[in-house]
């Protein structure tokens, strides 16, 4: 009989594993555009963004399904049009897509997630509102030398902001799937991979996971080989 222990071990996690239940991803959207287009959601693997499953929408509405071996964060696009992030864990899940709004509710980390996120898209209006300011300034017959000088103060202290609020932001989620996840999508709008005095900082501050997450790592590798290149 103790012959067939290990076997029976063997094949009874293979059973295990084959039958792990999937995590359900609902959506729905209130965008007229998106329907009849396919969704996909992606994470980060071997370099690139990989499909880890795909849904149309179908009537403003659409399902994914996935079994995730740990917590990840994932990206949902449409296209090579990035969406949002959310965060995948053994949670059900349920995605919003709205004109003005869009947001994954199901887990306290795609909570805090979304919370940053409304308040880094604050910041981002107000900046994307300086044009606009600056002509009703122009109308209203202001100085232009004395616009310029105000807008760009208030532009500059929003940014110091936005860069304060990003930088405490990872430090704190340093130890969950946030902190990478965040930091790829506040370095994937430089034109390619840099060190800044706050990356470094970060990185002498991060926590083993965060240096070891195969984004990160595969970044700092980039940035210092640029960085190489670019000196005298």
């Amino acid at each position: 009989m103790k012959t067939y222990i290990l076997p029976l071990i063997i094949l009874s996690a293979l059973f295990l594993s084959a039958c792990k239940e999937k995590v359900s991803i609902t959506g729905e959207t209130s965008v007229p555009e998106l329907d009849g287009r396919m969704l996909y959601l992606k994470v980060y693997n071997d370099g690139d963004l990989m499909d880890i499953d795909s849904a149309q929408v179908i009537h403003g509405r659409f399902h994914f399904s996935y079994s995730p071996d740990s917590t990840l964060m994932a990206n949902l696009f449409i296209g090579d049009e990035s969406l949002m992030p959310v965060v995948i864990d053994d949670s059900p899940m349920t995605i919003s897509i709205g004109d003005h709004e869009r947001r994954a509710y199901g887990s306290a980390l795609n909570d805090t997630l979304f919370h940053f996120i409304r308040r880094k898209s604050a910041i981002d209006e107000q900046l994307a509102e300086m044009p606009h300011r600056e002509s009703q300034m122009i109308m209203d017959g202001l100085n232009h030398e004395d616009i310029v000088a105000q807008l760009n103060a208030e532009i500059d202290s929003l940014t110091r902001l936005e860069d304060d609020m990003l930088f405490s932001f990872i430090k704190a989620n340093m130890d969950n799937v946030l902190a990478p996840g965040v930091f790829m999508i506040a370095t994937s709008a430089f034109p390619y991979p840099v060190l800044t005095p706050a990356i470094e900082e970060l990185v002498a501050l991060g926590s083993e996971s965060f240096r070891n997450n195969a984004y990160v790592r595969d970044y700092l590798r980039m940035a210092r080989e640029n960085m190489e290149k670019m000196e005298p």
